[in-house]
């Protein structure tokens, strides 16, 4: 139990790397073409990197949200599954007179909303669940519901005359 990877919503990974694909290729090829490729990043919906360790008692997701201010993640629970939402922007500054006509020949930072949902294989404790944000890592924990076990039970069986 301790090495197994529980793949969860195969659809999102496909969508991600369907997704990553199509931005290499559109910044690779079509730059110039059709539009300020920043422009474009600014517009599409990134996933960030996680990590997600459990044990017996709960869960501890890690989040990738570097650059990101705190006061611009949000975390929904549920039951079985957790949605972290952020948002970056481009600073914006002053520029002088000799800064005009300054563009950008390479920019890889990634400007725009980062969106990601996990879902657990057991229901958890959302007003237990807990978060801390340094360094540009999201760190959750979140209780898991103890799932009451039944136990065995052997029937008799009994003749029909009774």
């Amino acid at each position: 139990m301790k090495n197994d990877i529980m793949i969860r919503e195969p659809e999102l990974y496909f969508d991600s790397i369907h997704q990553e694909l199509n931005n290499f290729l559109r910044d690779t090829f079509l730059t110039n073409a059709f539009a300020n490729p920043l422009n474009i990043k600014k517009a599409s919906v990134w996933r960030p990197a996680i990590e997600v360790k459990q044990n017996d008692a709960n869960y501890k997701v890690k989040v990738q949200l570097p650059g990101i201010k705190k006061d611009n993640i949000n975390i929904e629970l549920d039951n079985d599954f957790m949605t972290i939402t952020a948002e970056t922007h481009e600073e914006k500054e002053e520029k002088k007179e000799e800064e005009k006509n300054e563009r950008y020949q390479t920019s890889e930072f990634r400007y725009g909303k980062y969106v990601r949902t996990i879902s657990f294989d057991q229901p958890v404790k959302t007003d237990e669940a807990k978060a801390k944000y340094k360094d540009g890592i999201l760190t959750i924990t979140i209780p898991k519901q103890q799932i009451e076990t039944n136990t065995k039970k052997v029937l008799e069986i009994k003749d029909d005359e009774e």
